[in-house]
């Protein structure tokens, strides 16, 4: 694998690496797998398709100055800052699926290379002892696979807590009562400083190194620009005459916001911390426009696979989900 490397190791705006690694998918990944790390001053990145005030505590964030920013990928909310490092991995393959699976099982042998007891779990985390070590996202452009995550080394637990405001049900669902009993940090369980850590799985993971040019930081910086807009930090999410949230066990918190006008769905809008693998716009919400909001006529205008969509999906949950039926989930 090729670990990509910036020819001036400064810290930058987390938004910079998330174009990082668009411009390494789409310019320099010619076959081999390639992998970074970087870190960042304290910030707040939250998924895809999450809203923004639901996430993060914005007045707790302002107080601090913690920079708060949207990624492409799914997933939950994560605090970062200087006391931990974040990870990109960039593949050609396709599989979206097989790519997690296999990323994560790989910075899992890392772990247990340093003599750490370190498990896979659940749809994309790193466990030591029970507790998170690592939270990993996705996403899918033409041709590449992108998987990023968090490794915790160390990080300020009061930042951690007060700038991230989770569900009650998603700490509940887990079993724990603290944010603190719910993740573990490395340097409880290893010697190695925190750049020595890094250097370690360097060393483990990658065999060559190519390093950016001016030119690439330079595209880099333009493509950095969609991330820090404010249409794209904050999204579009109008207020809709219905909402229904439920958390379907192994696939995530959902919200569903719909417009109805006599029984028929106008606009459908769907947040969360689930993973998209398909077009969600085009295979999932566009054919429910113009459905009336009833069972049968929902399941003949979905497809027959919706974990084609979202990672572990299935159909009859997600009809659930839609008509405040309970089966098979948990409602928020």
């Amino acid at each position: 694998m090729k670990y990509i490397a910036l020819p001036e190791e400064h810290v930058r705006r987390l938004s910079f690496y998330l174009a990082m690694e668009e411009h390494v998918a789409r310019t320099l990944n010619d076959g081999d797998d390639c992998f970074f790390m970087w870190q960042v001053e304290p910030s707040v990145i939250f998924g895809r398709n999450q809203l923004i005030e639901s996430e993060v505590n914005l007045d707790y964030c302002r107080a601090h100055h913690i920079e708060t920013f949207r990624r492409k990928s799914g997933g939950g909310c994560v605090y970062a800052d200087m006391s931990n490092v974040m990870f990109s991995y960039i593949t050609r393959n396709e599989n979206v699926q097989l790519t997690f699976n296999q990323y994560i099982n790989m910075v899992a042998l890392v772990l247990y290379k340093m003599g750490i007891d370190a498990k896979t779990s659940g749809r994309n985390d790193i466990l030591i002892d029970g507790r998170k070590v690592s939270g990993n996202a996705f996403y899918h452009i033409p041709g590449h696979s992108i998987v990023h995550g968090t490794m915790l080394y160390d990080t300020d637990m009061r930042n951690m807590v007060g700038a991230i405001t989770p569900s009650d049900d998603k700490l509940l669902s887990k079993g724990v009562k603290s944010v603190r009993q719910h993740i573990a940090l490395l340097k409880d369980y290893t010697t190695l400083s925190l750049e020595e850590f890094k250097a370690f799985v360097r060393k483990h993971l990658c065999s060559e190194e190519l390093t950016l040019s001016p030119t690439d930081i330079d595209r880099i910086e333009e493509i950095e620009q969609e991330y820090l807009s404010e249409d794209f930090i904050y999204g579009n999410n109008p207020r809709y005459s219905l909402v229904r949230k439920c958390r379907i066990e192994g696939v995530g918190d959902f919200e569903v916001r719909m417009e109805i006008k006599n029984g028929i769905i106008k606009k459908v809008n769907l947040l969360g911390d689930y993973f998209v693998t398909g077009d969600i716009d085009r295979q999932l919400l566009s054919p429910l426009i113009g459905k009336q909001l009833d069972r049968l006529e929902l399941s003949i205008a979905l497809p027959d696979r919706l974990d084609d969509i979202i990672l572990k999906l299935q159909k009859e949950d997600f009809i659930n989900m839609m008509t405040g039926e309970e089966p098979n989930r948990k409602t928020a």
